[in-house]
């Protein structure tokens, strides 16, 4: 029975064979085609792409932010703005753009220097415009730049109309008389900035090939165009885009986040140890000195800050490092606190918070425990050697502040006999400049100094810009040095900020209570030289390299940069956290296991220390590195705004500032052709499909031909 079914089998496998028709000659040929397109499509799709789009890769956006009531900054539509370029190199320029050019919208490459609040807004209120790419000026331009507001902060600080108003909103002096503001106006196209001259170039080039006017005439089709993507997700405030969050957050399953606030941690140390986790005593004085280490720019992450951040953070630290050094540290009557806020350009989000957590008791000290408040802010452009000391004039009528701050201000003085520094009082007439320290004066009387470089409005006339670099504070290194050398040499800014890390590291020893000659209380112009070369030249060096964990050496980017932002710590963070523990601890004889793990390691006292072990020095002639472990009194604290902790975020009180999500980023130039050739080309499409579908039917419809298999010549049916 099997094998009769097999044979029945058999012959119905052969007859079928024998019935099939012989496969047409040309089917080979067709089928081997239709295998090679498809093959041609799947293999090479993306060459088409990079043969039609020049992708420009070094450039960054302005994107959107948002506090309690407004959003500012750009955005482009949800698949992106194009338009024609055209370069504007003077403002005659713009009259093609805004009215002549036959061909809008377009897409503008406007030179640095025309980067300004007259040319923006007159772009802002025309549908001509597309989008703005900007050139960077070189040399910086000469007038100043700066976009950031005339009274930074307002709003923010001690000052209103309960406390001063007469010096509320800078009604007595105006800080930053060259802002613009237009980093805090709202722009419904996007703006990108070409920070690769080698970009701005090609952009340049196709722009004279294409699009230059013929004869007072529009230039002929193909036309050289851009295209820039940054559509933002979140819209009108801050109270709506975290409304949105939280309605996300509960019910949907997968939520999509829309903004994220802007924050960080604080860095800080004390000159005593304290323990981190309990509180201080009552009776305990603290002397604070503070500096903000954050910066901000018209564009994100362009945050250079060398004038208004670097160069106050780096006189900082080297004053931490020459106080430390001081041999009867350990004896002084009072301990000093070295404080470095995050987040102080968006309305003072480091130092409201650390108030904050004094207030709730979730921070070792209480504001009871400040005897005093030092404040370095924007110290690198001084005239010949003045530095101005700043106080309160509403707080100087409490007579008992007033005899605790005379004392800070002559003790100031007295330190800075003998030095490259002459110190100055500013007068009882005039308020605090925009400083941390006005949060702790909202929570309660507390003496304090601020030192600038300024009387009265900024000395910096690249204040919040990305012009604030290191050219600005006048750093210079002469020709054909390499990298190492760079690093190790001192220039004459180093050597001026170390005299004023110096003054302040002999003031503070003064107030602790030091009573022993203060001639060996000396900032080291070495370390300052290295410091300024890292945060403002190359973070990715071999100082920085060797003080840092090795599981962060990935933070070591090139070109340093210091914006808050909303992931964190941000390199500057775990920098100044580093290089404070480097300048100030002790390296200690633990293994790495005990150094990671103090908790097993005997008299380590991990309630007053913090452990670190670091990357090392490259061994001589070798490739390896000699790691150690670091003990130091350097800490974290969280720099969010207490408006987030409390579900504030309309808060006047308290900074509400978020950063908008977005998709993609990005900026591409490439031809585009006439509307004529476009619809040509639709049209010969639309044929071209229409053909391949007949096609597809056909071959659908005769596919037991086209691919069946072809008779074996050989094969005998029965």
């Amino acid at each position: 029975m099997a094998a009769a079914a097999g044979r029945a089998r058999s012959r119905r496998g052969m007859a079928a064979a024998a019935g099939s028709p012989r496969l047409p000659a040309w089917c080979g040929p067709l089928r081997g085609l239709l295998l090679a397109v498809l093959a041609a499509g799947s293999c090479h799709g993306n060459s088409v792409e990079r043969k039609i789009y020049i992708p420009l890769n070094k450039t960054a956006p302005c994107v959107r932010l948002l506090n309690a009531t407004h959003q500012i900054g750009c955005q482009s539509s949800i698949s992106g703005d194009t338009g024609v370029i055209h370069v504007v190199e003077k403002e005659e320029d713009l009259n093609w753009v805004l009215a002549d050019g036959p061909h809008p919208p377009y897409m503008i490459l406007l030179d640095g220097n025309l980067f300004n609040r007259k040319v923006l807004m007159q772009l802002k209120g025309t549908s001509r415009v597309s989008g703005l790419a900007v050139s960077i000026a070189k040399p910086n331009p000469p007038q100043g730049f700066s976009p950031g507001l005339k009274c930074p902060n307002d709003g923010f600080g001690v000052y209103s109309k309960d406390y001063g108003p007469q010096y509320a909103h800078c009604n007595t002096t105006v800080w930053n008389p060259l802002g613009s503001g237009i980093s805090y106006e709202d722009f419904d196209f996007p703006i990108f900035l070409l920070e690769d001259a080698n970009e701005t170039q090609v952009i340049k080039q196709c722009y004279q090939d294409h699009n230059v006017p013929r004869d007072g005439s529009g230039p002929e089709y193909p036309l050289c165009a851009m295209q820039l993507f940054s559509h933002m997700h979140a819209v009108t405030s801050t109270v709506t885009c975290m409304r949105r969050n939280s309605i996300q957050n509960t019910f949907s399953i997968n939520p999509e986040t829309v903004c994220d606030p802007l924050l960080d941690y604080n860095v800080w140390s004390t000159l005593q140890p304290i323990n981190s986790s309990g509180k201080v005593d009552r009776e305990k004085e603290v002397i604070i000195v503070a500096t903000r280490i954050d910066s901000h720019s018209f564009f994100w992450n362009i945050a250079p800050g060398a004038e208004s951040a670097v160069s106050s953070f780096v006189t900082h630290l080297a004053a931490a490092e020459a106080l430390h050094k001081a041999s009867d540290v350990h004896l002084l009557q009072r301990n000093v606190m070295f404080t470095f806020f995050q987040g102080e350009t968006f309305d003072y989000i480091g130092s409201s918070r650390m108030v904050y957590d004094m207030e709730k008791d979730k921070f070792p000290l209480r504001l009871d425990n400040i005897h005093s408040f030092v404040e370095l802010n924007q110290v690198a452009l001084r005239n010949g050697s003045v530095l101005w000391m700043h106080t309160d004039p509403v707080s100087w009528m409490n007579e008992s502040v007033q005899i605790q701050v005379r004392n800070l201000l002559d003790i100031l003085s007295n330190s800075s006999v003998g030095a490259n520094v002459t110190l100055r009082e500013v007068g009882y007439s005039q308020p605090l400049p925009p400083s941390s320290f006005q949060r702790f004066l909202r929570a309660r009387h507390i003496p304090g100094v601020v030192l600038t470089d300024h009387q009265a409005a900024f000395q910096n006339r690249y204040y919040q810009s990305m012009y604030d670099t290191p050219e600005n504070i006048r750093m210079q290194y002469p020709e054909g040095l390499s990298p190492e050398e760079t690093l190790e040499y001192v220039t004459d800014t180093a050597k001026s900020l170390a005299e004023v890390a110096t003054v302040v590291a002999r003031a503070l020893y003064r107030l602790a209570g030091g009573a022993n000659n203060t001639s060996a209380i000396q900032a080291d112009p070495k370390t300052v030289t290295r410091m300024l070369y890292g945060f403002l030249i190359k973070m990715n060096n071999s100082w920085f390299q060797s003080i840092i964990k090795p599981d962060l050496k990935g933070i070591l980017g090139d070109v340093p940069q210091h914006y808050v932002a909303v992931s964190s710590p941000v390199n500057t963070t775990y920098l100044v956290q580093y290089v404070l523990a480097n300048l100030t601890g002790t390296v200690v004889n633990l293994t790495k296991e005990e150094c990671l793990n103090p908790e097993k390691a005997p008299n380590t006292e991990k309630e007053l220390y913090d452990y670190a072990w670091v990357q090392g020095s490259l061994d001589p002639n070798s490739t390896t590195r000699v790691p150690y472990c670091v003990r130091s009194t350097v800490h974290l604290t969280k720099a969010l705004s207490p408006a987030f902790e409390l579900r504030q975020w309309g808060s006047t009180e308290y900074s509400t500032w978020t950063e908008s999500r977005w998709k993609e980023i990005r900026a591409r130039i490439f031809l585009v052709a006439s509307k004529e050739l476009e619809i040509i080309t639709l049209v010969v499409g639309i044929v071209i499909l229409v053909f391949s579908l007949l096609a597809t039917h056909f071959i659908n419809a005769k596919a037991d031909v086209l691919f069946s298999i072809p008779r074996d010549p050989g094969a005998v049916a029965y």
